[in-house]
């Protein structure tokens, strides 16, 4: 057996024995539980250099916050930020999947893409569909696949070109969407513990993602064209397995009517919120701040704005194609949604009470400063600190498949350090989201893994597992190394990621940074006076 079979068998035979993610949190709380008791024992402390305040570590089973635990635990849940987001956003979102607006929108791009910008079309229609959360892999992937033969090409080509946009694509898009606000959502919670009034937008990203895309289409293009499709041979129409008849049917004339009713609610939304934006005493812009803040409120409305517009879209798209009959038809779609968030309402319980619970020990805090001390002294360009973080995410995405689930353990400690060293939390964000989206695409671990395998094996029922992870390894390669040299290119040229937010992080005055959000987020420990008079 080669070196790289077995390193894969151990990747596999590891990444098996992981327990859910649920669990995963739950020994997580317990080892924090521990660790406080340690460090409240042996009187750990560090000076928060944003607030002034001492921070000290605090036993997790110390009378208060026993008290916060059982007593406070609803509001522990009903705190968590990304939860209240993902649902808002999901209420929209499931009309516009349900009435069949994305799928259609999804089907329509490819079936008219022509043949020689096929597979660009493909990977940023790939990219794009994340809006339509698991429909993108059960219809981008397979019908990229259908598209790529009906041009004649073959099509293990498309669908390696739709899972490599789908997937491995996945930190890009051109527009903020419910992946944001879930990511986003959890790095704010871990910007509190040293910055309590820092506010993290839905938008924090965006210039980021849509930068993904301008940089993977061109990759994904090169390597389906040059590489993958001429290493998978000549394909003979014969042998592959016919497509169904409802992936190759053009759209309809009631898809296309639902589409034009989709696309004018969109472009109204748009031009109502432009219209709130610029009225006199609007309450999307905030005249009183400084010039680069002053539209901080616009860009948290995106929430609500994507999640009408998603709404609104749905709703035309299914009074124009006919798969909405009454309002009974809306309620019942947000209702089914809402369900499919289950698995993760579970998740975000756990992980609301682990973000607090860190809260509340003074762990974070501590860590973060003594280790940005560390890394201070070493004097490494934030460049290079940024790639271990991509490389960190990497290495955690072949073994834990969520993105959330990861995200929620790395923020309190990676969030804060590097916002002491001066970078912004939506800059070590974007870092993570890199590297979380490169390497899914060539493991096995990957929850689905095995259904892009059983696509796969339509058209060619040798094709095994191996095969599939050969296929999509290069572009793994590819996406790591362009990763790698964005995340360090988007800081050494100080680009924007988003509307009014940057690569640095320069702390506010200590009695700005010092008083508690206004959205009811969770704040870092504070010292009393009398602690940050003696540390002054």
């Amino acid at each position: 057996m080669s070196l790289a079979a077995r390193m894969l068998n151990a990747v596999e035979r590891v990444g098996n024995r992981l327990p859910d993610p649920v669990f995963l949190f739950l020994w997580l709380i317990l080892a924090l539980v521990a660790l406080s008791l340690v460090g409240a024992g042996l009187g750990w402390s560090a000076v928060n250099p944003v607030t002034g305040d001492v921070l000290k570590a605090e036993s997790l089973l110390s009378p208060a916050n026993l008290e916060r635990l059982f007593i406070g635990m609803p509001r522990t849940l009903a705190d968590f930020p990304p939860l209240g987001i993902v649902i808002t956003i999901i209420y929209g979102a499931s009309v516009a999947e349900r009435t069949g607006l994305f799928s259609t929108a999804i089907r329509g791009a490819l079936l008219n893409a022509p043949r020689f910008i096929l597979t660009p079309i493909v990977v940023v229609t790939g990219m794009v569909s994340h809006h339509a959360s698991d429909a993108s892999y059960v219809v981008v992937i397979p019908l990229a696949a259908v598209i790529f033969a009906a041009a004649g090409r073959h099509p293990l080509a498309g669908l390696a070109a739709g899972f490599a946009a789908v997937s491995g694509g996945y930190a890009g898009n051109l527009f903020p969407g419910a992946s944001d606000a879930l990511i986003l959502g959890i790095t704010e919670p871990a910007a509190h513990l040293i910055d309590p009034s820092y506010a993290v937008s839905i938008a924090g990203n965006w210039f980021f993602i849509i930068g993904v895309v301008i940089v993977f289409t061109p990759i994904v293009w090169f390597l389906t064209d040059r590489v993958i499709e001429p290493r998978l041979g000549p394909w003979t129409p014969s042998s592959a397995a016919p497509a169904t008849a409802e992936e190759k049917t053009p759209l309809t004339s009631a898809e296309k009517r639902g589409l034009a009713f989709a696309g004018l609610t969109v472009l109204a939304m748009i031009a109502l919120w432009a219209a709130i934006t610029f009225l006199p005493g609007s309450p999307f812009v905030d005249v009183e701040a400084e010039p680069e803040q002053r539209f901080n409120p616009l860009y948290r409305s995106l929430v609500a704005f994507f999640a009408l517009t998603f709404f609104g879209a749905g709703a035309a798209f299914g009074v124009g194609s006919g798969s909405i009959k009454s309002h009974h038809d809306l309620v019942r779609m947000m209702r089914d949604g809402i369900s499919q968030l289950a698995p993760y309402i579970v998740l975000a319980f756990f992980a609301a009470h682990f973000v607090a619970m860190f809260n509340w020990s003074g762990l974070g805090p501590i860590l973060a400063v003594n280790a940005a001390a560390s890394l201070r002294e070493l004097a490494l360009p934030t460049p290079l600190l940024l790639i271990v973080v991509v490389l960190v995410s990497c290495v955690f995405d072949l073994f834990i498949g969520s993105a959330s689930a990861k995200w929620s353990a790395l923020a309190p400690i990676v969030v804060p350090m590097f916002m002491l060293l001066g970078i912004s939390p939506e800059m070590t964000t974007a870092a993570y989201r890199m590297g979380d989206s490169v390497t899914n695409i060539a493991t096995p671990l990957m929850s689905y893994f095995p259904l892009i395998l059983t696509f796969a094996q339509r058209w060619d029922p040798k094709f095994g597992l191996g095969s599939l992870m050969a296929t999509m390894l290069p572009y793994a390669g590819a996406f790591l190394v362009a990763g790698l040299i964005m995340v360090a290119s988007w800081v050494a040229l100080d680009l924007p990621l988003g509307p009014g937010v940057g690569v640095h992080y320069d702390p506010p005055p200590p009695a700005t940074a010092a008083h508690l959000p206004a959205d009811g987020g969770i704040a870092g420990p504070v010292a009393p006076p009398q602690a940050t008079a003696a540390a002054k």
